[in-house]
């Protein structure tokens, strides 16, 4: 073949001719030869990462700050390589611990670190039955786990394998109540002037009736420790509560205020409406689950944003209602509906609704949860605000590199993974005890549902 013929050619085309006779000759004759091509460094990009498999999994529980936090650490085949998750149940932490440990250990034992997606459904399904919230939490644990395994891997925090930063960090919002409307104002003052921009208000106690001695514990019914609430009385201090605030504390803080499904779905409609010349930023939880029939005229009734969600228990519980547009904010708690996996479905969906997050974020998520819903939160676009609180001084010796707070946003640590360990020594000093949820009850004793 004449060389004039061959420029003429095409690449494949010589590679075709020459029969790959001899590839480091031909390698040479495209210009790289026989000594370049041996001595090629393959990119660390195209080599991919060795298999490691699960070694174990156990339940670490712990009650540092009183409430009974669970945490699932999954170890594996690579020395020193564990991940962290949060399954914390903390009314029914025995229950989850059981199905951590003579469940998930057997069923996770010597799989795929990596296939994330593989293992949340398989697990899913592998009771047959699901949508209960105890597996729902064991595999939230093993979930988020999983996840932060995968960022040490990578060597990246997890929000970058979830598409980086949206945000720089996180505004949070914090809770305040008072004794009187004055001592609300004034505790609102105290948060704003720590930089906190969003802030979610309860009315005192004295107006919403809630009261040391009602009439069925005059009577001897009910148990220890059920609270009280008189349903008219609360509804009419809520939009006292907003309106002292805004007079006294301006424009500039976003209220919001959660009225816990405690009410009738035509009291909520009702206040949503009292509430909305003081612009809330957002009424949290108006319905419950029972009362899923009146979202539609809960929605045509009134124009301010809804927060919902902390409730459902299965992904699929949203779909409608954030097709119908019925709530503004997802509220649900991400160790409760199965991790960061299916909360990132959640959170994708609703941004083609125009609806923003708000995880559940309360006291009994362990710092872990928090931390593995602050990585979601920095890389979707849709991110509404952070429910957050700082951790004590106990809770940060059981979970080195927490969260921190400052001027009124949550801050991570940029270590790989979710960049937060446990200190197994310090969380045995707070050992489970049983923890109920603490009903509440009519002025005759009639159970409410939250």
């Amino acid at each position: 073949m004449e060389p004039n013929e061959v420029m003429k050619m095409g690449r494949r085309d010589v590679l075709k001719t020459l029969g790959i006779g001899s590839a480091i000759g031909t390698l040479g004759f495209l210009g790289m030869n026989g000594a370049e091509a041996a001595t090629k460094e393959t990119p660390s990009y195209q080599k991919g990462l060795a298999p490691v498999t699960i070694k174990s999994i156990k339940a670490i529980i712990t009650a540092p700050n009183n409430a009974n936090l669970i945490v699932v650490k999954v170890e594996t085949s690579e020395p020193g390589l564990y991940g962290l998750g949060c399954a914390t149940f903390t009314q029914r932490a025995a229950a989850v611990v059981t199905a951590i440990e003579k469940y998930m250990q057997d069923f996770c034992v010597g799989k795929d670190v990596d296939n994330i997606e593989d293992m949340w459904n398989s697990f899913y399904v592998s009771s047959y039955w699901r949508n209960g919230p105890v597996l729902n939490n064991a595999i939230s644990g093993l979930d988020q786990a999983l996840w932060d395994i995968k960022g040490k891997r990578a060597n990246m925090p997890v929000y970058q394998l979830l598409g980086g930063k949206s945000r720089f960090a996180l505004p949070t919002y914090t809770s305040v109540s008072g004794d009187s409307l004055e001592a609300l104002v004034e505790n609102v003052k105290q948060r704003m002037a720590l930089g906190y921009k969003f802030i979610k208000i309860s009315p005192p106690s004295s107006l919403s009736g809630t009261l040391a001695s009602p009439d069925y514990v005059e009577a001897g019914y009910g148990y220890a420790g059920d609270r009280h609430i008189d349903i008219a009385k609360y509804v009419r201090a809520v939009p006292q509560a907003f309106e002292a605030v805004r007079k006294e504390c301006g424009d500039d803080v976003e209220l919001i205020h959660d009225i816990h499904e405690k009410i009738h779905p035509s009291d909520a409609i009702t206040m949503l409406n009292s509430v909305e010349q003081y612009r809330p930023f957002f009424m949290e939880d108006p319905l419950s689950p029972e009362n899923a029939g009146w979202w539609k005229q809960l929605r045509e009734s009134t124009n301010v944003p809804i927060a919902m969600g902390e409730l459902f228990n299965n992904i699929n519980e949203y779909l409608e209602p954030m097709s119908n547009h019925y709530f503004d904010f997802i509220r649900c708690h991400v160790s409760q509906i199965g991790g960061l996996t299916p909360a990132m479905k959640v959170a994708r969906l609703a941004e083609w609704f125009g609806i923003r997050t708000v995880w559940h974020g309360p006291g009994d998520t362990s710092p872990v949860g928090h931390t593995a819903q602050a990585h979601i939160d920095l890389a979707i676009w849709n991110f509404g605000v952070k429910e957050g609180r700082d951790f004590s001084e106990n809770e940060r010796k059981v979970f080195p590199g927490a969260p921190t707070i400052k001027n009124g946003y949550f801050h991570i640590n940029e270590a790989p993974g979710y960049g937060i360990d446990i200190d197994e020594k310090e969380a045995a000093k707070y050992p489970m005890h049983y923890r109920g949820y603490q009903q509440i009850r009519k002025d005759d004793g009639t159970i409410i549902r939250p």
